[in-house]
């Protein structure tokens, strides 16, 4: 399995590292899903805010808690930013017509995919974000052979 981490000393290298995401999904024509896995206070959003920094996106970012999804239609992508963290049931997916947000093109960052387990794709990569030593770790792992090449760019990138 193909993996990456590294440690995030504060906020600002948790952006950082969204961001180099964000560089290695660039403007391609893949429909890429990551699932960010995490903790409450994890990192799971503010690593989203550095994906969508990369693509253009200067605005405030917020977990779409309650909302479902959050869309950024950007020049490069459209980013679909899921927080599933309040779903009652996986069917509720069914009734939003979740299968209409995976399309070429297009990245969808899903927080708390487990709440969609039956209903959501298979990611390509899942991203855990975990509190440690002052800051964070970030792990990535492939999950797809799209997920595996996200990887290799990022590490080349290093």
């Amino acid at each position: 399995m193909t993996e990456w981490s590294t440690f995030l000393p504060d906020e600002s290298a948790t952006v950082a590292a969204g961001a180099r995401l964000g560089r290695a999904m660039g403007a391609g024509g893949d429909l890429l899903t990551v699932h960010l896995c995490g903790d409450l206070g994890a990192g799971k959003t503010t690593f989203t805010r550095g994906v969508l920094s990369y693509f253009g996106h200067s605005g405030a970012v917020k977990s779409p808690t309650y909302t479902l999804v959050e869309v950024y239609e950007l020049p490069a992508r459209t980013v679909y930013h899921f927080d599933l963290y309040r779903l009652g049931d996986p069917e509720e997916l069914e009734y939003m017509g979740i299968r209409d947000y995976f399309v070429p093109g297009s990245v969808s960052l899903i927080e708390w995919p487990s709440r969609g387990e039956g209903v959501l794709p298979p990611p390509d990569l899942v991203a855990t974000l975990k509190v440690q030593d002052g800051g964070r770790i970030v792990k990535l792992e492939a999950s797809s052979d799209a997920g595996a090449a996200l990887i290799e760019r990022i590490k080349t990138d290093e």
